[in-house]
């Protein structure tokens, strides 16, 4: 196996820990290089259903190390929590099965409670954020007044980080948002014993990395989708760290040298979260058909996606961004029983260029002819019907890179792998 990224094609939700999860067993370990806990990962292994918000989703494979990397900002909360779910289902999470950063950004209080105060205050103009905190424990890193793992594990130490910022937070609380201030003895003794609790699990982790790759290869797991990137997503609508594969980087502590592959994950169709342009969203029944077939509804939210169909220039200007060498193609089974599928495989009037922030972009539609069976128990690409195999290879043309993995539904065994890096 070559040292791969797995990022998503197109607004996240793509199914990322699904083809972490297939390649996770010929890896030395599984790293998640950004994000934070408004990310939901969803594996179905035998019928049962596992939700993983921060842990890699390697966690389930007992032969791959998982790595949570200093550029994910980390809820300790939700990953004590996540740990403490697997442990009562009989996993073993032993220290040397999972590394976090001591140098990531912790997300606390004043940080949930501002992103929710936040949005409220928008109204109308709310970006549609999780209200988890991510953006306002991004915007702390970034103007370096953050804590850090390593200070949850000295009380003094993260009682002075916590003094330096919470009378700034407090009064945004309490005097813009109309809001209740937080004690600081309450956080510090909280943050302190989730600190003590995480400690056998806190290291080094670019050494921890380094010393993975001396053994083997690795899969960098980014949470959310290309177009969700503070840089290069339809911003204002967008996530508060780079989603795209250059960010396995930064947020891991490996050169670009060390990277392989980068393999983009894309829905048979789209679907977006949350506010923003969505050219080929369908607001019709065949809309809310996705929307129910797919089980469209966020993992960690629990609201409903957008549902709309596969948009080509939008894939293919991922697979530009992000460098990406092969596809894996996701949900193809939700397309079945439409007499005709629309793809969209151009913009209206931008045919030499991409629109940016996409508002207001008009579709070009090509038509496919759809099909009735039910694809669930397929395991080979011949197994698929005709016209099913015919819209696998029209995505491929139109996108530029070879789709090799494409899966008929959520459990691990619903997956075809054709050939190359999926054919381990």
């Amino acid at each position: 196996m070559p040292n791969v990224v797995i990022v998503g094609a197109q607004w996240g939700d793509e199914g990322k820990g699904k083809v972490v999860d297939a390649l996770a067993p010929h890896v030395a370990g599984v790293v998640r290089f950004q994000g934070g806990n408004n990310a939901g990962h969803t594996l179905v292994v035998g019928g049962s259903k596992v939700v993983l918000h921060l842990l890699p989703s390697g966690i389930l494979h007992e032969t791959a190390h998982c790595v949570i990397g200093h550029g994910v900002v980390i809820d300790p909360r939700v990953l004590l929590g996540e740990i403490d779910g697997l442990i009562a289902k009989g996993m073993q999470i032993p220290a040397d099965k999972l590394s976090i950063s001591l140098q990531a950004n912790v997300i606390l209080p004043y940080h949930t409670a501002l992103d929710k105060a936040r949005e409220v205050a928008r109204g109308a103009s709310a970006i549609g954020t999780t209200g988890r905190g991510i953006g306002p424990a991004y915007e702390d890193k970034v103007a370096r007044r953050g804590v850090r793992v390593v200070d949850l594990l000295d009380e003094s130490l993260l009682r002075a980080r916590v003094a330096e910022v919470l009378p700034e937070k407090n009064r945004m609380l309490v005097e813009w948002y109309g809001g209740e201030a937080l004690s600081i003895d309450e956080i510090v003794a909280t943050y302190a014993a989730f600190g003590a609790r995480l400690a056998p699990w806190c290291r080094d982790t670019v050494e921890e990395v380094h010393r993975l790759l001396a053994r083997g290869s690795l899969l960098f797991e980014g949470a959310q989708g290309t177009f969700l990137d503070v840089d290069q997503g339809t911003y204002p609508y967008v996530t508060s760290s780079n989603t795209v594969a250059g960010a396995a980087c930064t947020g891991s502590g490996v050169g670009p040298s060390q990277i392989d592959e980068v393999v983009g994950i894309a829905k048979a169709y789209t679907t977006r979260v949350g506010a923003g342009a969505f050219p080929t969203e369908d607001h019709g029944s065949d809309g809310e058909r996705l929307r129910s077939v797919g089980g469209e509804f966020g993992a960690t939210t629990g609201r409903p996606r957008r549902c709309g169909w596969f948009d080509a220039p939008l894939v293919r200007r991922a697979v530009q961004l992000n460098g990406i060498t092969r596809l894996a193609l996701t949900k193809l089974d939700v397309l079945s029983g439409f007499s005709r599928i629309p793809i969209c495989t151009a913009y209206a009037g931008c045919e030499a260029g991409f629109p940016g922030a996409l508002d207001g972009v008009s579709p070009v539609w090509e038509w496919m002819e759809g099909w009735q069976s039910d694809l669930s128990d397929a395991r080979t690409l011949d197994d698929l019907p005709a016209p099913a195999r015919r819209y696998v290879a029209r995505l491929e043309a139109l996108v530029g890179v070879p789709i090799e993995l494409v899966s008929v539904g959520p459990d691990r065994a619903q997956t075809l792998r054709i050939g190359g890096l999926f054919g381990h």
